[in-house]
């Protein structure tokens, strides 16, 4: 039994078809309203709340593999109700920023997390991806509105990751031996940056849609009002205002894990278009 966190999120969705589409049941997905949650045909809908670790006491009940994002609750007391209910192995999602940038707050708790789960007792694997695709989601409301994107390193490109890419290789190491005890960084295909990420969002759409440059100082508030006070100034400064080689590096990890290329932007761009619409 595999029970997969965040099943309603980018990856955690991906996740699941992946895992049902290869048949790598029984599956469960774990949800605040299992009511209303739409998993694929023949996955479980358990009803719990992360925040609350004493609630996934049925959901974890005969799971032996668990798919955790960090951040996503107490760490701590979930891997205590992981560990109790029998769970034998974890993929936990991360963050490339436990190597890139060790001293910014967010990647220092992405870190605590892993040393969290690796004395558990549990088998663990952990994922590190870089920027997520799926953040140009930030920008949906603006292009919609036929507005101006504004964003700040306009030309700084980042090797950005699809979540589905995120989700296929958690998928082999929930599945396949040989991927516990392991850390993989995980990227795109290639680097790209924020303006070409707003031109592959106007290839999809066929139409044009503007962009300018800001500053930094200017783009503080906008970060805040997605990422948190506590993270905004850390954003800023992995995607674009402190970045090094490590960070700027493609890695092969998701096609020597999967057997399949990792996903350029532009596909992630296509396949969501409708959230820009």
């Amino acid at each position: 039994m595999i029970l997969v966190t965040g099943a309603t999120g980018n990856i955690g969705s991906a996740l699941l078809k992946e895992l049902r589409a290869r048949g790598a049941g029984p599956l469960r997905g774990l949800t605040r309203d299992a009511v209303r949650a739409t998993f694929p045909e023949g996955v479980e809908a358990m009803a719990g709340d992360l925040a609350e670790p004493a609630s996934l006491k049925s959901a974890l009940g005969g799971a032996r593999s668990l798919f955790l994002l960090s951040g996503a609750g107490p760490e701590a007391g979930i891997l205590a109700a992981a560990r109790h209910a029998g769970v034998e192995h974890v993929v936990l999602v991360s963050s490339i920023t436990v190597e890139t940038h060790p001293h910014l707050g967010p990647a220092r708790e992405n870190l605590a997390v892993e040393r969290l789960l690796k004395e558990s007792g549990m088998a663990w694997t952990v994922l590190r991806p870089t920027q997520f695709a799926s953040n140009a989601l930030m920008w949906a409301d603006a292009i919609r509105a036929y507005e101006t994107v504004r964003a700040p390193y306009a030309d700084v490109a980042l090797p950005t990751v699809h979540p589905a890419d995120i989700a296929s290789v958690a998928r082999v190491a929930l599945t396949e031996p040989g991927h516990r005890e392991r850390a993989y960084a995980l990227t795109g295909p290639e680097p790209v940056s924020a303006r070409q990420q707003v031109e592959s969002i106007a290839a999809a759409l066929g139409r044009e849609v503007p962009f300018v440059e800001i500053s930094r100082e200017q783009a503080y508030a906008r970060t805040v009002a997605v990422f948190g006070a506590e993270a905004a100034d850390a954003v800023l400064d992995v995607t674009g205002g402190d970045v090094n080689d490590v960070l700027l590096t493609v890695r092969n990890t998701v096609s020597r894990v999967t057997g399949t290329p990792a996903r350029p932007f532009r596909q992630w761009a296509a396949e969501n278009v409708t959230a820009f619409r």
